[in-house]
């Protein structure tokens, strides 16, 4: 999926855009918060999404000491694209399965996520 976004883009800093392309303006310590890694890894992440152009960081106005980032208009255009392209191949996958099992499929993947997020 990265790669769909960008050729330079490692996979690991891809769960990262599209949780700044899912919030929109997120705190830089709220990324590090929500994946459970440190300050270091973050910025190495940040820096890398910034150098290929796909996020902005800026100052909250509320507090200067903290830094926003959020897609640049090519990063939400790229991101945008590679996650409509991902979710036709998971619609054509599905297609041929009954509506009922779809519906199954889809209670107990978030059924599985929700496991997942409280442990």
């Amino acid at each position: 999926m990265a790669r769909e976004v960008h050729p330079e883009l490692e996979g690991s800093a891809y769960p990262l855009l599209a949780y700044i392309g899912i919030e929109g303006k997120v705190r830089v310590t709220d990324i590090g918060l929500h994946f459970g890694v440190g300050k270091g890894t973050v910025s190495r992440q940040i820096k890398a999404l910034e150098e290929l152009g796909l996020i902005r960081r800026e100052s909250d106005p509320l507090d200067g000491r903290v830094s926003l980032v959020s897609l640049t208009e090519e990063g939400d255009r790229r991101y945008t694209s590679a996650r409509n392209a991902r979710m036709g191949s998971i619609r054509a996958l599905l297609g041929t399965w009954q509506p009922t099992d779809v519906a199954t499929f889809a209670d107990l993947l978030h059924r599985f996520n929700e496991v997942i997020e409280n442990s």
